[in-house]
């Protein structure tokens, strides 16, 4: 199904001559994908060249990505330099990557990290949790802590060290505690039509060529389940 979102619609945090950071809303791609939706990458390049009257083709590099179900906090690199150096900062882990999630069940213990190795089906787009030694697996580290617990659900922080697909979601499927509304992984427990509770709500990194240290936020929206805990202290 077609997502109704504009150029223009999208919420902007930050911009200079060399990125942009946006909210990217739910169930929109990160980029063009076999459905031909409006994606984040096709979007912001449009404002862009209508805002700037852009002649021609507009430079936008993609340095991360989100699945297409969750929403918040995303940079782009407006310049290849620019670009280049978010990339490297990805690969180093020098950005600090901040996620929400609500999670069915309580993870145990409240507060730990989580290590598994992940294999991708590139056939059926799945991943999923296998033996360190499986051919192909990749090392997935996060760490967690439980902010509060409410009607059989968790809400979780979590802070992501590697960014291997699906991977919060995998991760806290694989000990028992999917994610709400997580329709691929979320073992029976989500019910068809239900939003997927996971949102970046915190990047941090060097600025690519000033070097000064940035820090952009973004809440989860208030809706169920995160209007559970609307009255906490984010």
């Amino acid at each position: 199904m077609a997502t109704a979102i504009r150029p223009g619609d999208i919420p902007v945090l930050y911009e200079d001559n060399h990125l942009i950071v946006v909210v990217k809303p739910p169930n929109v791609p990160s980029q063009e994908d076999d459905s031909r939706d409006p994606d984040m990458l096709s979007l912001i390049k449009a404002d862009l060249k209508a805002r700037y009257q852009k002649p021609g083709n507009v430079f936008l590099g993609l340095v991360h990505r989100l699945d297409r179900p969750v929403g918040g906090v995303m940079v782009f690199a407006k310049t290849s330099k620019a670009a280049s150096r978010l990339s490297d900062a990805v690969r180093t882990r020098s950005i600090a990557k901040t996620y929400a999630a609500v999670v069915h069940g309580r993870p145990q213990p409240p507060s730990g990290s989580l290590r598994h190795y992940l294999l991708k089906d590139a056939r059926t787009n799945t991943v999923s949790a296998v033996p360190r030694e499986r051919a192909g697996a990749k090392e997935a580290l996060l760490d967690y802590t439980v902010t509060g617990q409410l009607e059989g659900l968790a809400r979780v922080e979590i802070q992501l060290h590697t960014g291997r697909p699906h991977q919060i979601r995998v991760q806290f499927a694989a000990i028992g505690c999917p994610l709400y509304g997580d329709q691929r992984y979320g073992g029976g427990k989500s019910r068809p039509g239900e939003q997927i509770a996971l949102w970046s709500t915190r990047l941090a990194f060097e600025h690519p060529t000033t070097k000064e240290a940035l820090s952009f936020a973004s809440s989860p929206p208030n809706t169920y389940p995160w209007l559970l805990w609307q009255d906490d202290a984010r």
